[in-house]
């Protein structure tokens, strides 16, 4: 039995109690729930079995016995706990078999009683500590959800039982590992910072980590940058291991600092050393102006506006989240909002209504999105002077001379892909981003248009395949060009 609890612990245990009884075991609770049992013939009937122990177990807790047995014209019961407290509340090892029931078998279950209190005793502790951190984790992701849609103080709030401090400025890094190492290169990234960076295992990729790493002064007085020295050590520790660094942004801009580190990762995994920081690229939001706010504010003004009919619907806070993840992860944002498909796309069909835009269209996703960000960037919300107008539409931003030289500065890396890359991108983009139908019009197969798309992504520096993507800059930039011309 002591060899069992071992090698098996009590699934081993209650198996082999099982089979001698030619019946059922398992471990119940007090109140009579079955906490893990095991049927030792696959011809008993286990719910039977289940129902028995269940009401015996009651029974065994309101006499207070050491022992409990009971008969039906079928099969006998026998039980013990496995805690011998005054009260006994503790958990009670039952098991059920067919009249008459085998010799010896009330010894042999005194016997694994001991070892099987043993191995519940581990394995609980076991599962206890799992839970604590598997709560630590989802109490970490809550805390990056809420820095990415912008909720401050809350995030601070939270952040408060868990260790460490949330940093200000910050660099952002995104470590995609081989399968299976995320555990291990977490407990690699905390050794190697010293305990200072804020890790958190990505809801949405399984293989991604979110390092929140402190740029601090001493680090600035030293010449060095904590980020990207952190970047380098990771990717030169563990084999496989890519890693994409942001730039340096105050703690309210992680959103922005998670897509920079993510572009930056798409580059990584094309370089020997396995890293790259993101390049200086100018925010579209931050050369608008107070135009651009303008027409942010009154496209978005019937989602922020909207009241749900009914308490239990979402409200517009809760759309306008929704719609930000949606627009960074795509179909992925049902695990990174813990919400079923269906769900999401009953919410976007709303927004899309109270929008008036069709969000399966690249060209609204991409105003949407800019608006979006342009919200989030409370610099660009001064007092509205009085009698100015927003916009008409997005073409009369595009047009300013600031957005004009944005979208000249995007595109110049595309320059040196010739004629075939700037092709292959607007095609793509007309075709709503589609890999199919963009390699069709371009007449070259899929796989082609893949390997295409994925050279554009090392000369931009920017993902585009995988989301977050730059598509919804790059149809601005590309809009923005042609009005101009």
């Amino acid at each position: 039995m002591y060899r069992l609890a071992r090698t098996g612990g009590s699934p081993e245990l209650l198996r082999r109690l099982a089979q001698r009884a030619e019946g059922w075991a398992g471990i119940l609770d007090a109140g009579g729930t079955v906490l893990q049992a095991v049927a030792g013939n696959v011809r008993w009937p286990g719910h039977e079995a289940a129902g028995l122990a269940s009401r015996a177990a009651r029974e065994l807790t309101a006499r207070g016995t050491g022992s409990y047995s009971v008969d039906t014209d079928e099969c006998s019961a026998l039980l013990l706990p496995l805690d011998r407290t005054p009260e006994n509340r503790g958990p009670v090892l039952a098991l059920v078999g067919p009249r008459p029931l085998p010799g010896g078998l009330t010894t042999l279950m005194a016997d694994a009683v001991m070892p099987l209190a043993l191995s519940w005793a581990s394995e609980s502790v076991e599962r206890k500590r799992r839970r604590v951190d598997l709560a630590e984790s989802r109490g970490r992701e809550a805390v990056l959800h809420l820095l990415m849609t912008g909720q401050l103080s809350i995030a601070h709030q939270v952040a408060g039982a868990l260790r460490p401090k949330l940093p200000d400025p910050v660099r952002v890094c995104v470590v995609e590992c081989s399968g299976g190492q995320r555990d291990e290169v977490a407990r690699i990234c905390a050794d190697v910072s010293g305990g200072r960076t804020w890790i958190v295992r990505c809801p949405v990729y399984a293989r991604h980590l979110i390092l929140i790493v402190p740029a601090d002064e001493e680090a600035e007085a030293e010449g060095t940058e904590r980020g990207r020295a952190l970047g380098l050590a990771v990717a030169g520790l563990v084999d496989d291991c890519v890693v994409g660094v942001s730039e340096e942004v105050r703690l309210p801009d992680t959103a922005t600092a998670y897509q920079q580190a993510f572009h930056a990762l798409a580059v990584a995994r094309g370089l020997p050393g396995r890293h790259a920081r993101f390049g200086v690229a100018q925010e579209p939001a931050l050369v608008v102006g107070p135009a651009g706010a303008r027409w942010a504010d009154a496209l978005l003004a019937p989602l922020l506006a909207y009241l749900p009919r009914r308490s239990q619907d979402p409200g517009s806070q809760e759309l306008s989240a929704t719609l930000a993840s949606w627009l960074a992860f795509s179909s992925h944002a049902t695990q990174h909002l813990k919400i079923h498909r269906n769900t999401l796309a009953s919410r976007l069909k709303l927004v899309g209504e109270l929008l008036g835009l069709d969000l399966n269209r690249v060209a609204d996703q991409a105003a949407v999105d800019l608006a979006l960000r342009i919200r989030a960037t409370p610099s660009l919300h001064p007092a509205r002077p009085e009698g100015s107008a927003a916009p008409a539409d997005l073409d009369v931003v595009l047009r300013a001379p600031d957005v004009q030289g944005w979208a000249v500065q995007q595109l110049r890396l595309l320059g040196r892909a010739g004629p075939v890359g700037e092709e292959t991108l607007r095609t793509w983009l007309r075709c709503e981003a589609q890999l199919t139908p963009a390699a069709a019009e371009l007449g070259i197969s899929v796989p082609g248009a893949r390997k295409r798309l994925t050279r554009l992504e090392a000369l931009l520096c920017r993902s585009l395949l995988q989301t977050p993507s730059a598509r919804y800059d790059l149809w601005l930039a590309f809009r923005a060009v042609d009005l101009a011309a």
